[in-house]
């Protein structure tokens, strides 16, 4: 990969506000292997769990499944005491902050920290694990069926 802005790493702490999980609307992108972790974790079938769980959204350039919402737009699997799929959440929520789109420039990094108070505090992730929560992505695409 060429050097990026944050070969150095970057600091983030999760400060457990919870606003990446609830209040607003947003997607909750899912990969093959994401639908199969959390059908296995309800022990139902993988496509019993896409009918109850989530819908197909149409971004114009692709069709993508993604979780269902609450109707106050929190996350389906959000309840008062936290994630009730924690063990198994989607790679999208296991590897927030870092994600393509906030990383292509310190000032779009800049820009999560207004969303997370957890961003540019607490621990340093170094620039190797965040090139591999990229990686990572892109081995374990979205689904788009």
């Amino acid at each position: 990969m060429d050097k990026t802005f944050f070969d150095h790493g970057l600091r983030f702490s999760c400060t457990r506000c919870n606003m990446c999980c609830r209040h607003e609307s947003g997607y909750v992108f899912l990969s093959d292997n994401d639908i199969g972790k959390l059908a296995a974790f309800f022990s139902i079938s993988q496509d019993e769990f896409k009918k109850k769980y989530t819908r197909m959204v149409d971004l114009g350039v692709a069709k993508r499944r993604t979780l269902l919402e609450q109707e106050n737009f929190d996350c389906i699997f959000w309840s008062e005491g936290g994630c009730s799929v924690y063990p198994v959440r989607p790679l999208q929520c296991k590897s927030y902050p870092f994600w393509n789109s906030h990383l292509h420039s310190q000032e779009a990094w800049d820009q999560v920290e207004k969303e997370c108070p957890g961003v540019n505090i607490g621990k340093h992730h170094p620039g190797d694990t965040i090139k591999r929560w990229i990686d990572l992505r892109k081995a374990e695409p979205f689904t788009e069926e």
